[in-house]
């Protein structure tokens, strides 16, 4: 079973929502990016998402573009992204991997190659924020060969696309609680209740909510009604804010443990 539905079916088990961070690989290093993903498995994530870092985003807010810009520093690609996976595994991490990249460095890669990695280095799932439900065939027919999800990205201006994207969806589907690009949010759009409502009835799979959550009061908002949660630019930004911790020797498990705290609170 793939381990992303292994791990939903556990967590309803458990009566869990499931807690996904997000982290953009290299940032500030490749060796602290791995270092982090083990702390955030302890600190209670059930899966995570692993951003590849990009020049050109499209859905990314000033947070994560700037982590990016900070992993961009050290030539990482996609495939560095990849391995950092096959590494967490070495170091005995189990939690499902999720690859949130653009199509851009996919293509570069090829799609045969690019599947044949994630299947080598042990990722579940992947996320292409600008690839449309109307152009992702080819991608959605080696994501079935493999067994790797194809999770789609459903926003409340899909309207009328919304029962489409949530019928071809894999894994989960991914709903959008806010307009515009990722960044931490103290309010969400009226209409976000009624929005996550039309897609659970579009869909038997989990459905997780992302874009804004920031703090644990959030993350129980959206528990009540959603499988899953991500947290994005709030765990970035406290990433960055631990910099200096952990580019110290010294310092460096301090900033490592500042950033498993934040996101044990966010677990509650």
């Amino acid at each position: 079973m793939n381990r992303i539905d292994a791990k939903f079916v556990e967590l309803r088990d458990r009566k869990r929502t499931a807690l996904i961070p997000y982290l953009t690989m290299g940032d500030p290093d490749p060796d602290t990016s791995l270092d982090i993903i083990v702390e955030l498995e302890q600190a209670g994530a059930d899966l995570i998402e692993l951003g590849v870092p990009y020049s050109d985003p499209l859905a990314d807010g000033p947070v994560i573009q700037r982590a990016s810009e900070r992993a961009l520093q050290h030539r990482i690609n996609i495939v560095d992204c990849i391995r950092i996976a096959r590494q967490a595994r070495d170091r005995g991490v189990q939690l499902p991997f999720i690859l949130f990249t653009y199509y851009n460095p996919v293509l570069r890669v090829g799609l045969e190659r690019f599947f044949e990695l994630l299947k080598e280095n042990d990722i579940s799932g992947m996320i292409i924020p600008d690839l449309p439900i109307e152009e992702d065939g080819p991608v959605r027919k080696l994501s079935e060969q493999h067994g790797i999800h194809l999770i789609p990205l459903v926003a409340p201006t899909s309207n009328a696309r919304i029962e489409k994207i949530a019928a071809s969806a894999s894994g989960f589907v991914y709903c959008v609680s806010s307009l515009g690009v990722t960044g931490v949010r103290s309010e969400f759009f009226a209409g976000i209740d009624e929005f996550l409502n039309t897609v659970k009835r579009s869909t038997s799979l989990p459905i997780a909510v992302g874009f804004g959550i920031s703090n644990r009061e959030q993350v129980e908002q959206f528990s009540k009604t959603c499988d899953g949660v991500v947290v994005g630019s709030a765990i970035v930004r406290c990433i960055e804010n631990a910099i200096p911790l952990l580019q110290d020797q010294a310092t460096r498990a301090q900033g490592l443990l500042q950033i498993r705290e934040f996101v044990s609170d966010l677990r509650g």
